[in-house]
């Protein structure tokens, strides 16, 4: 008698929008069951319906994943609720658009807790119930920044770098005591989400991810890819690998250029109020769903199989790139 395949039981942190909310899509459209971990908001409870008009089962368990107590809870539910969970995808995010010296410590701390300890929590409460069944699979969602930083995006940047390390560190405990656990860090581009819309900024103009600019159903297509393929990292798109890649050979042309291109390439023309809605420290009401207000400039696929296969050729590439454009920098400057 044929064995009866059970559905795979998802976590999604962050799962209210963006590319949350799309990975929330995708695995359900796998036939997959999600508990969907974020603060108690209607993108919550409507992207849990969005699983159960897909098939599956959507469970919205309201948490601020900077609380350990919280997530903690929302994992023990889920399990109860849906099963033994397989997947554990860590993206919940928030941040500050500033200059550090305009940054507070309330707003650094507040960030970091939620960005980068969100992550540390929820792996953790993940390796409870996968390390006893000694099987599981923990997904990071990262970004070019963990790499290469940029300016405005101090306290962001800071967070996708600890995840990284925290990552790796972790991956060599799992391999000394010979655990079937799998990590994997997506790291993204810039991406089309209602980020831009709900971040706390200081800058004087509208937020806006740098150009080239990628939807966030490309991001969730690669993160359900890496639940079933055994991969260290999972870089999404062509900026992504060359800006990792070839910060690693030319770092120093990096940050000359991001230094005299970066304030503008993250801002529109329009003007924005500081003292705008911000969903730093509390939720915003309504529905964002998962894309931004950017999607006319947005790409809907990326090039990344071709080009994590030829990560030497992209970098030297990017190189280049860097190259040519800080000596047109330098040249315009003197």
């Amino acid at each position: 008698m044929e064995k009866i395949k059970q559905r795979r039981v998802v976590v999604v942190t962050g799962a209210s929008a963006g590319v949350g909310r799309a990975t929330v899509r995708a695995f359900a459209r796998e036939g997959a069951h999600v508990g969907l971990l974020a603060r108690d908001t209607e993108g919550l409870h409507a992207a849990a319906r969005e699983v159960g008009e897909r098939g599956g089962k959507g469970l919205a368990v309201p948490a601020d994943v900077a609380d350990a107590d919280q997530v903690e809870a929302a994992a023990a539910r889920i399990e109860s609720e849906l099963g033994p969970i397989e997947v554990w995808v860590n993206n919940a995010m928030t941040t500050v658009f500033a200059r550090v010296t305009d940054v507070t410590p309330a707003e650094f701390r507040r960030a970091t807790e939620v960005t980068y300890l969100g992550t540390v929590y929820g792996t953790m409460a993940a390796l409870r119930r996968m390390m006893p069944r000694n099987e599981g699979r923990i997904i990071q969602v990262g970004s070019a920044l963990a790499y290469r930083s940029i300016p405005l995006q101090s306290a962001y940047c800071g967070a996708k770098h600890a995840i990284a390390g925290f990552t790796d560190s972790l991956r060599t405990e799992l391999i000394h005591d010979r655990k079937n656990i799998h990590l994997t860090m997506v790291q993204l581009p810039a991406m089309n989400t209602p980020q831009f819309t709900w971040c706390r900024s200081k800058m004087p103009r509208h937020p806006q991810p740098v150009p080239p600019i990628f939807q966030p159903e490309v991001a969730a297509e690669r993160i359900v890819w890496a639940s079933h393929h055994k991969r260290r990292e999972v870089f999404v798109g062509a900026p992504t690998v060359i800006a990792i890649e070839a910060n690693k050979i030319a770092p120093s042309l990096a940050d000359y250029y991001l230094g005299r291109t970066g304030f503008d390439s993250q801002q529109t023309q329009d003007p924005v109020s500081p003292d705008r809605p911000d969903n730093l420290f509390e939720p915003l009401p309504g529905d964002f769903g998962a894309q931004g207000i950017f999607g006319q400039a947005a790409y809907e696929q990326a090039a990344t199989t071709w080009l994590a296969a030829h990560k030497g050729t992209t970098a030297l590439a990017g190189a280049a790139v860097f190259g040519v454009l800080a000596f047109a920098l330098k040249r315009h400057a003197s």
